[in-house]
């Protein structure tokens, strides 16, 4: 998968969590942060763009189980398209060759 693809399916994740009802809002930020963490301890703290769509293109099955931890009653909050690709944009912005919004290529 490239990165463009990646980033626009994150971007659309974070869109969709911006358009979700104010009342799910605390929730939906519960999940995402929960999977941040766990994007941390997968990762690191020094990472790059390669390696986070690296990991999200080899499968994003075990943040179902994650999410279903933080939000074992409710079910909508698993929803991958929002929690998942919000989490993913939301973690991208500590990536070492990503800065200002963009990704950053080294001319090496």
């Amino acid at each position: 998968m490239s990165f463009e693809t990646a980033i626009y399916q994150w971007q659309q994740g974070e869109r969709r969590l911006r358009a979700a009802p104010a009342e799910r809002g605390l929730l939906l930020d519960r999940v995402i942060d929960a999977l941040v963490a766990e994007l941390r301890r997968r990762l690191g703290g020094r990472f790059t763009t390669e390696e986070l769509v690296s990991l999200y293109d080899g499968g994003t099955m075990w943040c179902l189980q994650v999410t279903m931890k933080s939000a074992p009653d409710d079910p909508w909050a698993w929803e991958a398209g929002v929690v998942v690709d919000a989490a993913f944009a939301r973690y991208l912005r500590e990536a070492t060759d990503y800065a200002g919004g963009r990704r950053t290529l080294s001319e090496a």
